[in-house]
């Protein structure tokens, strides 16, 4: 189900007042949707073996949506052998410390599974054998360090070298998945900062979960008024960012308004909160994507989740110009979440049918492909 609200007015982050009167309308035209049956609008229930059903979405007016599989169709590219390598997605994963190793490889692998023609991946030395050992199709770079690593008078200097490094591949990559397995090393986090603005300058996209999430929750500026990053934080991550930005605990109960009041305060950046129902707002709208999905909850289906959230936003900017679609008058980072989020959740339901309790990240990453090939065909 795929649910748009729109509203015209902000809200007052620190007080954590909203607008009681559209909560209100909005709450009459949910009871009114259920009561007629339309789309099978369901807040709370997810059924793991429901169809994506017709969205329903409040703008001005009333009017219906695509649905999730029809963002899915409009921006995941036919394969065309007249295109060259790159071209279907190059993207980069900012994260591996010697603790977190399967983390970026969860998200580097997900995007090559679901169609992306490069993937790689910056890490630190002592994780980077480690990580080529899980596949030889990722192309590591073992060019981060830590402070354990590093005396004070060589910081500077070890700075400027990893900036180099990355600076010889910004230009090439669609996008950045930057937290994975980074972990919180002072140093580690310092030279990841610089990373992100120097991908700011060159108007890269960049989707920021796990340990990238506590770096900007404590440096705001990193992606303040970026339109072109997406953060993607569980439970713990986005209370933590309602509590920096807002000033106030979590709402669940006005969750929507909530997030677009918090996407709109850090300056149009994309939300991406994950939960039973994903919940997804850039400051001017919030979209809702809650079918498929699992009850099995092992861990780095986050990882998975931004890996593909790269790839689909890649995707998606290159078909914004597209007169001819009618989508591509949305946002990409919105359509880039959607699609990350919907085909996450098929796999992990098609995983779950066949593992039940002892579905792994593993198996999630294997339905993928069959996933994007059940909506999106190729012949």
């Amino acid at each position: 189900m795929l649910v748009k609200l729109g509203v015209n007015s902000g809200f007052g982050a620190k007080s954590c007042i909203y607008m009681l009167a559209s909560s209100a309308v909005l709450r009459r035209q949910q009871l009114v949707i259920r009561c007629l049956g339309v789309g099978g609008y369901s807040n709370h229930n997810i059924n793991t073996n429901q169809k994506p059903m017709q969205g329903v979405g409040f703008s001005s007016g009333a009017s219906l949506e695509a649905d999730v599989e029809n963002v899915l169709r409009a921006i995941t590219p036919t394969l065309d052998p007249n295109r060259h390598k790159g071209q279907a997605g190059n993207i980069a994963v900012i994260g591996g410390c010697r603790e977190y190793t399967g983390a970026p490889y969860f998200a580097a692998i997900s995007a090559l599974k679901i169609g992306a023609d490069l993937s790689h991946v910056f890490c630190t030395r002592d994780a980077a054998s480690v990580i080529k050992s899980y596949s030889p199709e990722l192309i590591v770079h073992p060019i981060l360090e830590e402070s354990y690593s590093v005396r004070d008078e060589d910081k500077s200097f070890i700075l400027e070298k990893v900036l180099g490094e990355v600076d010889k591949w910004m230009e090439r990559f669609d996008c950045l998945v930057i937290g994975p397995g980074l972990g919180r090393d002072p140093f580690l986090l310092d030279c990841v900062s610089k990373i992100i603005k120097h991908a700011r300058q060159s108007n890269v996209p960049i989707v920021i979960d796990g340990d990238g999430l506590f770096l900007i929750t404590n440096c705001l500026d990193l992606v303040s008024g970026y339109h072109l990053a997406v953060l993607t934080p569980n439970v713990n991550e986005y209370k933590r960012l309602v509590q920096k930005v807002l000033s106030c605990e979590v709402n669940d109960e006005d969750a929507r308004e909530q997030l677009l009041s918090l996407a709109k305060r850090i300056g149009g950046v994309t939300i991406l909160r994950k939960g039973k129902a994903d919940l997804i707002s850039d400051g001017e709208i919030v979209e809702s994507v809650s079918i498929y999905g699992s009850p099995r909850r092992c861990g780095g289906q986050g990882d998975i989740l931004s890996g593909s959230v790269a790839v689909f936003l890649s995707w998606a900017r290159q078909i914004v110009t597209d007169e001819n679609l009618s989508i591509s008058s949305r946002n990409p980072t919105m359509l880039g979440c959607i699609a990350g989020s919907t085909l996450m959740r098929k796999a992990a339901s098609l995983a779950f049918e066949n593992k039940k309790r002892s579905t792994l990240t593993t198996d999630i990453i294997e339905c993928l492909g069959r996933s994007l090939q059940d909506i999106c065909p190729v012949p």
